[in-house]
């Protein structure tokens, strides 16, 4: 597959723009678009901007299952109405 000029050497893909970063939110379970919206982040905005960014949301745990389920909805997640509150969590949290 032919990479951009731009792309870091060694790159697969080069619409990732911090390949490291990537490989490593990969291997500790983030989903592909979340690891390559939270790298390309880093790589614009710098590492440490980005780990500051977000804490403004409560955590999962603390939400109902009606609310779990009508977040779920509103980002596109499917087959979310049989799944448990743990369930429901994880399939957020990785989304």
């Amino acid at each position: 597959m032919p990479t951009k000029k731009n792309a870091p050497p060694g790159s697969e893909n080069p619409s990732i723009k911090d390949p490291e970063l990537y490989e490593e939110l990969r291997q500790d379970g983030a989903s592909k678009q979340k690891a390559a919206r939270i790298s390309n982040a880093a790589a614009k905005r710098g590492r440490s901007a980005v780990g500051r960014k977000g804490g403004k949301a409560g955590d999962y745990e603390d939400w109902t299952v009606p609310q779990l389920k009508q977040r779920a909805k509103e980002i596109g997640l499917t087959g979310y109405s049989a799944k448990k509150k743990s369930e429901l969590i994880s399939a957020l949290r990785n989304s």
